[in-house]
Formats: structure tokens, C-alpha cells, sequence
């Protein structure tokens, strides 16, 4: 009988976010139920968009009966309704077990086979709870960028004159970007230029989509 592994998914909407922030809690969960996992699969993707690479290289690389785990819900989908349906099909195709941390009916399907009636039920409920909490999740993606856009029409509208984004700081990024360009690591490029670990996680973000963008090319 093969073993039951699990795939951790770690995302961040932007690359000034920590996607590894909940690598420690996923690893503590699987385990303290002595689940083996088989990879973790991080990226700096919207959630609101199936454009994420190594989401679908998890599925992509899961066995029938494999544990898709993520920290909460929403680090999966902020979709609408028509794309969480064509991810939910990809993952049923693929029989896989979605568990997430913030999702407690779903801690059962990291455990070994239940009898037959169990399994169904506990299936039954977790689809109808992952559905509701995707549709959370979406509502409340939609609704805090209603409040930012309707936050900034308010202030342009009441102060154009104080509006203004902060401006980069472009000789920084170009020296954070000459030492990644050298091979030097973060925490080189940091003591060497003083910038932020958020800066150089910025810079190395679009370096790796460059080099993405290269390779689609050539």
C-alpha cells in the first residue's frame, strides 16, 4: 500500500510578503500526525488569479490520495466562483485531500483511511466548508479593494496636492540588483548596501521574473 504524503502550498500575493511565514506551523502539523511531506511549493502570486506556477506543479506532481496542505484557506483561493470551480475540478480529477490549518473538519482526511461511510461523509462536509470559506474569502478580497480604491479617490479628491506615492529610491535597487547579479546572498547584499530584506525580496522577485520571461523566449 503506498504512503500517504502530503504537499505544502505557501503563497504571498506580493514579493513584499513572507510566503515561508507558515512553513514551521505546516511542518509542526504533518508532523504531529506523522504525515511525511513530500514537498513545499512556495510562491508570490495573487490568490485572486490561477496564474501560479507552482501551485500546478503541485498538482501536477500529486498521487491519488496525496494531502494538499496549506495554512488557511484563503491561501489557496481568493478566486471568484467560476475559477474555483475550475481549480476545485483539477484537485478532485487528481483525488486529492485538502487540508487546511484553519479548517479543523478537515484534520480528519490527514489521517490514514477511514472506514467507507466515514470517508464519504467527512468529504461531503469539507467540500461544502471549503466552498464557503473561498467565497469568504473572495468577498473579502473584493471588499478591501473597494475600500483602498474608494480610500484613495477620497484623498485625491480632498488633498491632490499631498497624494503622492513614495518615491523609489533608484540607485538602491540598482546596487541590491548588482550584488544578486553577482551571486551574493541576501543577507550579503544587505549588509553591504543597508536595504531592507523587504527591497531585496522585492529586486530578487522581478530578477526571477525576468529570467522567466528570458527563457519563455528563447
Amino acid at each position: 500500500m503506498s504512503v500517504m504524503l502530503a504537499r505544502a502550498y505557501l503563497r504571498a500575493s506580493t514579493d513584499e510578503q513572507d510566503a515561508l511565514r507558515a512553513h514551521e506551523d505546516l511542518e509542526a502539523f504533518a508532523e504531529a500526525r506523522g504525515l511525511p511531506i513530500a514537498g513545499f511549493y512556495v510562491e508570490n502570486e495573487s490568490g485572486a488569479s490561477l496564474q501560479r506556477p507552482e501551485l500546478f506543479r503541485l498538482l501536477s506532481d500529486s498521487r491519488p490520495g496525496d494531502v494538499l496542505l496549506v495554512e488557511q484557506v484563503d491561501r489557496l483561493s481568493r478566486l471568484n466562483a467560476a475559477d474555483w470551480e475550475r481549480l476545485k475540478t483539477e484537485i478532485t480529477k487528481r483525488r486529492l485531500r485538502v487540508v487546511a490549518l484553519d479548517l479543523p473538519t478537515s484534520h480528519m482526511l490527514a489521517k490514514a483511511d477511514p472506514d467507507d461511510f466515514t470517508a464519504r461523509m467527512l468529504d461531503a462536509l469539507n467540500a461544502m466548508m471549503l466552498d464557503v470559506l473561498a467565497a469568504v474569502a473572495r468577498k473579502d478580497y473584493e471588499d478591501r479593494r473597494r475600500r483602498q480604491a474608494q480610500g484613495i479617490a477620497r484623498v485625491k479628491a480632498q488633498q491632490p496636492e499631498k497624494y503622492r506615492g513614495r518615491p523609489e529610491n533608484l540607485k538602491l535597487q540598482a546596487d541590491v540588483r548588482r550584488g544578486l547579479e553577482l551571486g551574493l546572498s541576501w543577507s550579503e547584499v544587505i549588509s553591504l548596501t543597508k536595504a531592507s530584506r523587504v527591497l531585496v525580496a522585492k529586486v530578487a522577485g522581478k530578477l526571477k521574473r525576468e529570467a522567466s520571461e528570458r527563457r519563455a523566449t528563447e
